[in-house]
């Protein structure tokens, strides 16, 4: 690479780290959780977000908003939910005589609906326009929304009662799912340190964190970092690997013949081995995504190139939401890694 892309690398670099020290004011650990939010956010994706209550879902995106001075907007999604409550509506002027537009709360640059399987499917619908168009139409007029935008869905994976299960449609316009992990112990006292015992709020290790994380992604910044992430180098090696991953995804006939392993090794296995634990796999979308995500995942490590390893490590949330297995899956009890873990044994690096 030229000189000139190797210090915007640099740079970047510079603005990513800082960004991760402000959002470790506010939240302990979830480093994973943390570089998922920039990477969606420097690719311009969206994310979905899975994990059990009480793991800082909501704040991570609260300070995510802070940290880029971005306008926020939470929505809290529930069955009753109408899609004007999203998008907005024609309000009647009765001075004027005419319809004005109220406009939504999903005008903002960053959006957290919030336990977003709680919404019929109507209201979940009236997302999609927005997350794929950038755009809402309201009566007859369309509206675009603000640049950048970005969606943050959260779910929760233990409580079904009154939910419902997202579209593979609306699936398929989160550039990543996020698993929420529970912390370590260590960082779990941290946690309690961090903790007001009783006066609500959060202690401030010291006067320079009292007014919260400063901004230091905005939007400037956000777009030299975007400028960055598409200079970095994939070889057209790379590129064929991606591909033959997502191939690797789909059942018969569309993937490719890389054999007939299964998910056990030793164990007999049907003919089909891997690929019958899969009904419908990855679209072209995720192709896209999944190089967007390399080469981001090659600017966080400071490097000009892709290599094989960042394909793998940003096949797990680019897939995990995108694939659809079979009931003989559910009844291994195989999750979507286990099957994304295969998949990458099984298609050879360049």
């Amino acid at each position: 690479m030229h000189p000139e892309a190797d210090e915007a690398g640099a740079h970047a670099l510079e603005l990513l780290n800082a960004a991760r020290q402000e959002m470790a004011k506010r939240v302990v650990g979830q480093s994973e959780m943390v570089d998922g939010l920039l990477t969606a956010l420097i690719a311009g994706g969206h994310i979905l977000l899975e994990g059990v209550p009480g793991l800082a879902k909501t704040r991570a995106v609260k300070t995510l908003a802070g940290i880029t001075s971005l306008s926020f907007k939470r929505i809290q999604f529930t069955p009753d939910l109408l899609p004007a409550d999203l998008t907005g509506t024609l309000i009647w002027e009765q001075a004027t005589g005419a319809f004005s537009v109220r406009r939504g709360p999903v005008f903002a640059n960053v959006i957290l609906a919030d336990e977003i399987n709680r919404a019929p499917a109507k209201v979940q619908s009236a997302l999609l326009e927005a997350m794929e168009e950038k755009q809402v139409t309201i009566g007859e007029k369309t509206h675009p929304l603000p640049d950048p935008f970005f969606v943050l869905a959260t779910q929760n994976p233990i409580e079904h009662e009154g939910t419902y299960a997202l579209p593979e449609a609306e699936l398929d316009r989160f550039l990543l799912k996020l698993l929420i992990r529970y912390p370590s112990q260590e960082e779990e006292l941290r946690i309690l340190d961090f903790a007001a015992p009783f006066a609500g709020g959060e202690r401030t290790p010291n006067a320079q964190d009292a007014s919260g994380p400063k901004a230091v992604l905005g939007v400037p910044e956000l777009e030299q970092v975007r400028q960055a992430a598409d200079s970095v180098f994939i070889d057209t090696q790379i590129l064929r690997y991606i591909v033959s991953v997502v191939a690797a995804s789909r059942p018969a006939p569309s993937r490719p013949a890389y054999g007939t392993e299964g998910l056990r090794p030793g164990a007999s296995q049907p003919k089909e081995g891997l690929f019958r634990y899969i009904v419908f796999g990855a679209s072209p979308r995720a192709t896209l995504a999944l190089c967007r995500c390399a080469k981001i995942r090659a600017l966080f490590e400071g490097r000009s190139f892709v290599t094989p390893e960042d394909v793998k490590a940003a096949a797990f949330p680019v897939l995990r939401h995108r694939l659809v297995l079979s009931y003989e899956a559910e009844a291994d009890g195989l999750e979507p890694d286990a099957v994304i873990s295969r998949i990458l044994a099984l298609v050879p690096m360049p």
